[in-house]
């Protein structure tokens, strides 16, 4: 009775609009998703682990930042990225050992700090763009759950991206009442490289934008379409 009550508030999944033709084919492929292939190349194996005193095993840095990157990728703790490591050597059959937890949690705080890529060299082909993103929290849950209406909240995230490289060279999280021709500015100051272009879409047409634009570099090329409503001067 209680599932009959609020049929009409619950989810219902849609029926599929195609038809499997290729089932075997597609049932596979949802099998290789689970799938697990961990490949090692013959110099890192070579440089893993090295023996001191004893015959103590010392582990090379390389060790520990592959034990903690294979950590983070399964979102496992150190105990159990331990036995992750040690059962995929055995499988392997190699002579090596896996890094015990405490050896790790020591050595972590004096790993090398794995520094981000340079910026780009050259004048800079910049795209500018935003995208949304919606934040979900107790006004969803009670909307799905009891149908109460609440108002959606939303971020926006503002990216400058280098056309040549792919690199994004400058971002700002706003709310959602920030528009696009304001941040542009913003942006551009992130960026200390020389500007050769900028390009955009027609939301940040305008003479705001321009004139931001123009205050950072008169040489700079904007490529920004005109709006439908767009009048010559």
């Amino acid at each position: 009775m209680p599932n009959k009550h609020n049929d009409d508030r619950r989810h219902h999944i849609a029926k599929m609009k195609f038809k499997v033709e290729n089932w075997s084919e597609y049932e596979a492929g949802l099998c290789r998703r689970g799938s697990l292939t961990l490949w090692m190349t013959d110099e890192a194996l070579a440089d893993w682990q090295t023996s001191g005193p004893g015959g103590q095993a010392r582990y090379s840095d390389l060790a520990i930042q592959s034990f903690l990157m294979l950590g983070a990728a399964f979102k496992m703790r150190l105990r159990q990225t331990e036995g992750l490591i040690a059962s995929v050597i055995v499988l392997m059959g190699l002579t090596i050992s896996a890094p015990d937890h405490t050896t790790v949690s020591r050595r972590a705080v004096r790993l090398p700090v794995i520094r981000s890529a340079p910026m780009p060299e050259g004048p800079l082909q910049v795209l500018i763009d935003s995208t949304g993103l919606e934040l979900y929290g107790a006004g969803q849950w009670l909307e799905a759950k009891h149908g109460a209406k609440s108002r959606r909240k939303w971020h926006k995230l503002h990216l400058a991206v280098d056309a040549g490289s792919g690199m994004i060279v400058a971002r700002i999280l706003t709310d959602q009442d920030g528009d696009d021709p304001s941040q542009v500015g913003p942006l551009l100051d992130q960026i200390e490289g020389r500007i050769a272009r900028v390009t955009a879409d027609g939301a940040y047409d305008g003479a705001p934008t321009y004139r931001t634009i123009a205050e950072h570099g008169d040489d700079i090329e904007v490529a920004i379409p005109p709006r439908s409503t767009a009048r010559a001067d």
